[in-house]
């Protein structure tokens, strides 16, 4: 008896999630119930802390209005594919939402049925290459699945990690938080091996395996774990040197989001960091400066930059 009216009423909140309203009759036809029963389990509804509003009269009605607070929701199978590859390319490229998108992400998943898996994978490898490729090396969103929740719950984590010279050394990890910096991911975590607060690329990281064992939360030096992670990035070796002295204020270039390293030279000026292991995203970053600058570059970025320029050119050239 109690199975039966769980998945009732189950399916009058499915019935009710449609954003349109429904008769007590029509809701009793499809449900196979009297009109009585009904009003008993849309009041248990409202007891669960959904927002059903009801009219009377002949045109009168039940409908799931908005609420103070966000109940749980029902997804049908193409739903939960949808919403799952959607928040998988936000987190993975929406600048500003990527770390709501992972924590939404990690809850979705851990509840996806194994026959939805497949169909997600294969719909988000079709749109891997649309939304990441000129971005540089991404991460793998199974990846950011995984270490977000290791994250939120606190859970040491192991991985193979190749560094930027190509050794792969196994690392175990506590992880603390996830940083996406000019369309690279980070991981933010405290090296077991090294005893020390580490930075990891999330596209160098593979083979990542949560333990099982969870541990009290590590404050980050300072407190300030943006502080620290920006402190790590400007004093990382990168490939290509790009620095340009800009001619605004810190505050100007600052407000835009351009670099993570900048420093203000006076009230004036200030230089800006956009050394990168990536030609593209340093074109990218200094592309956004809105104002003009000195370049102080590697042969290589300067290159990179003039050929960015004739194709602009000429495609002007050509549209004129």
């Amino acid at each position: 008896m109690t199975s039966d009216m769980t998945a009732r009423m189950l399916r009058l909140l499915s019935l009710l999630q449609t954003r349109r309203e429904r008769s007590g009759s029509d809701l009793a036809e499809r449900l196979g119930v009297t009109v009585r029963t009904v009003r008993r389990d849309i009041d248990r509804l409202r007891e669960l802390g959904y927002p059903v509003d009801s009219a009377r009269g002949h045109a009168g009605g039940y409908r799931l209005a908005s609420g103070t607070d966000l109940p749980p929701l029902l997804l049908d199978d193409d739903e939960a594919v949808a919403i799952t590859v959607a928040l998988r390319t936000a987190a993975g490229g929406l600048a500003g939402i990527e770390e709501s998108a992972l924590r939404a992400l990690a809850k979705l998943e851990q509840v996806l049925p194994q026959r939805l898996r497949g169909q997600v994978t294969a719909l988000q490898s079709s749109l891997a290459g649309i939304v990441w490729e000129e971005r540089g090396p991404r991460a793998d969103p199974a990846l950011l699945a995984t270490l977000a929740v290791a994250c939120r719950d606190h859970e040491i984590v192991t991985f193979d990690y190749t560094a930027r010279h190509g050794a792969t050394t196994p690392r175990r990890a506590e992880p603390c938080h996830l940083v996406d910096s000019g369309g690279l991911w980070y991981l933010l975590a405290h090296d077991s091996g090294k005893d020390d607060w580490r930075l990891f690329r999330l596209d160098r990281i593979t083979d990542a395996r949560p333990t099982g064992r969870r541990v009290p939360p590590r404050p980050v030096p300072g407190d300030d774990p943006a502080a620290f992670v920006a402190g790590r990035l400007s004093s990382a070796p990168t490939r290509y040197r790009a620095v340009a002295t800009v001619h605004a204020p810190a505050g100007h270039v600052r407000t835009r989001g351009l670099a993570t390293r900048l420093k203000p030279i006076d009230d004036a000026t200030c230089r800006v960091d956009a050394s990168d292991d990536y030609l593209p995203r340093i074109a990218q970053t200094l592309a956004g400066l809105d104002t003009d600058y000195t370049l102080d570059a590697d042969p290589a970025v300067l290159d990179h930059l003039r050929r960015a320029a004739d194709r602009a050119h000429r495609a002007l050239r050509a549209a004129a």
